[in-house]
Parts: structure tokens; sequence; C-alpha cells
């Protein structure tokens, strides 16, 4: 739980640019924008099924992102994981 609230933090405290500001966090199928980078995918298992989990990172500002499609679930989606 504090392991929690201290990356809420260190999120805060991030200098997003533009274009990443304006990303739809934790909504399936939201876009992206142009300058982000894949880095690397991976697959999960999660309740008996397959989930894509693929990063990314902001040429513009250097944000690390995570995009998760997991199609029974809606709220997966992009989630900042650092800079």
């Amino acid at each position: 739980m504090a392991n929690e609230s201290n990356r809420q933090a260190e999120l805060k405290k991030m200098v997003l640019c533009t274009s990443c500001a304006g990303i739809q966090r934790n909504w399936r199928r939201a876009p992206g924008h142009a300058e982000l980078v894949q880095q690397s995918s991976r697959k999960e298992e999660r309740d008996g099924h397959t989930v894509n989990v693929t990063s990314y990172r902001c040429d513009a500002c250097g944000t690390r992102w995570e995009y998760e499609n997991d199609k029974t679930n809606q709220q997966a989606g992009w989630s900042v994981i650092g800079q």
C-alpha cells in the first residue's frame, strides 16, 4: 500500500508533454500519439485468458507507457509506468 502511494507521488512529479497528457488512461482502445515508440511486448495469463501488454516510450518527454489489451476488461488500456 505504501509503495502505491509512493508511486502516485512520483507520477505527480513527472512532466508529461502535451501529447502524453492527452492520452486517456485506463480505457481500452484509447489512442496513443505519434511520438510513442514501441519497446517490447509480452503476454500474461489473467483469469484463464491471455492479455497482451506492450511497452512504449515517448520520444518527446521520455515517459514510459504500457498498453494492456484485455478484451474482457474495458478499464484496461494505457498506464504510465515511469519516466
